[in-house]
């Protein structure tokens, strides 16, 4: 079986529906459709079966899936070898981060680079997903994280500081309201609240409850800019913003690393040494705004 067929299996098994695997594939979903029921033909199997809302796997399917999942693995670590042979300042690099860290740490630095190194392009992945560096989803993660995986290699910039801010027009409408757990808190969802704070966010402020709920931290900034409550920020977002005030302390317990990531099989090519080097020292460059130094702060009380 051709591997460009184990690609759209894989792709619709991952995504679990047509119009999935087609955003993933970068090509129409009437193309998927037909390759699906193309390739069902010509082995005589059912490869998925059609549910209401999702593409499942039959027994014939899984099989396929995990003998695709090997083949790409391996297709991934012969790509990963060979491109780590690489010695040119030429050529394109894929980077995953969020979408903060691109707006307030990170575009200026890029901007650098690409004037330093013109021949080399750079593809920019916003998004809080995790890409998979193994499988050449991305060649460079730029994240905040605690834990990153064992099998990647990296530079660590420094820890993010986080703390509590608050516009300056909801903080005067609210001036009487000396007590943090009083006023209106700014967060997000339960799930992502937990990976964000762990529990140590519950132990410090046992009292509070969001009231307004979000999924991306621009979306606490946003809200925040509105004057909608209070919420916790990275340092480098709510001091970047002059009608923002942090409102209690740095919260030491709650910060994170911020780390350059990618796989060792790829981090001699020149161009991804370069480009690791070149961001890192220019991140450094922030670091006062990163773990936030200097921050000026309007104290409320526990």
């Amino acid at each position: 079986m051709e591997w460009d067929n184990l690609r759209y299996i894989l792709a619709i098994a991952r995504a679990k529906s047509i119009a999935g695997a087609a955003r993933q594939l970068k090509v129409h979903h009437t193309t998927v459709f037909r390759r699906l029921n193309a390739l069902e033909e010509s082995l005589g199997v059912r490869v998925f079966e059609r549910l209401s809302t999702e593409y499942v796997l039959t027994l014939a399917g899984e099989q396929m899936y995990q003998n695709a999942v090997e083949i790409e693995e391996k297709i991934a670590t012969v790509e990963r070898h060979i491109s780590g042979q690489d010695r040119r300042l030429k050529g394109s690099i894929r980077v995953t981060t969020t979408a903060s860290l691109l707006r307030y740490l990170l575009t200026p630095c890029f901007a650098a680079f690409i004037r330093e190194y013109p021949e080399i392009e750079l593809e920019i992945l916003e998004s809080n997903q995790q890409y998979n560096l193994t499988k050449r989803d991305a060649d460079i993660a730029i994240r905040t994280t605690n834990n990153p995986p064992e099998h990647l290699v990296g530079r660590k910039i420094g820890r993010t500081a986080i703390a509590i801010y608050a516009s300056k027009n909801y903080l005067f409408a609210n001036e009487k309201i000396d007590n943090i757990t009083e006023h209106t808190w700014i967060g997000l969802e339960e799930s992502l609240a937990r990976i964000m704070y762990s529990n140590k966010l519950k132990q410090l402020l046992p009292q509070f409850e969001f009231q307004y709920q979000v999924n991306t931290l621009m979306g606490i900034l946003y809200a925040l800019l509105n004057d909608m409550g209070i919420g916790l920020l990275f340092c480098y977002m709510g001091n970047s913003e002059p009608n923002l005030q942090s409102v209690y302390p740095i919260i030491p317990e709650l910060a994170k690393d911020l780390w350059i990531l990618t796989h060792p099989d790829i981090r001699h090519v020149a161009r991804i040494s370069i480009f690791v080097d070149f961001i890192a020292e220019a991140l450094k460059s922030k670091i006062e705004l990163i773990e936030g130094i200097d921050s000026v702060t309007r104290k409320l009380k526990l």
